[in-house]
């Protein structure tokens, strides 16, 4: 399973760990992701992600999972979510 987020795209960054002396070591920051379960209203489903907490706040900010999905680009996102946005995209045009 990738470090990775499944909405932000965000990844493990790679930096130093500077020491009192000035000694640099190399050293990885991992991004805080947790699994959720996210409902979409418009499907009717729910859906697990792993996604970062920032993303989960962002989540919320949006309106939910339907309002994040249709303001992302689909290049931004992973294949599970971008296959849910295109579903979301598909059951909205035709209800409308």
């Amino acid at each position: 399973m990738s470090r990775q987020c499944e909405l932000t795209g965000t990844r493990r960054q790679i930096g130093h760990l500077v020491s009192h002396s000035n000694i640099k070591t190399k050293r990885t920051f991992e991004p805080n992701l947790v699994n959720v379960s996210l409902a979409s209203e418009a499907l009717g489903q729910s859906f697990k992600l792993r996604i970062t907490a920032a993303a989960l706040r962002t989540v919320d900010h949006r309106g939910g999972l339907d309002g994040y999905l249709l303001k992302a680009k689909e290049y931004e996102l992973s294949a599970k979510a971008a296959k849910i946005r295109r579903a979301l995209k598909k059951k909205l045009d035709t209800a409308a």
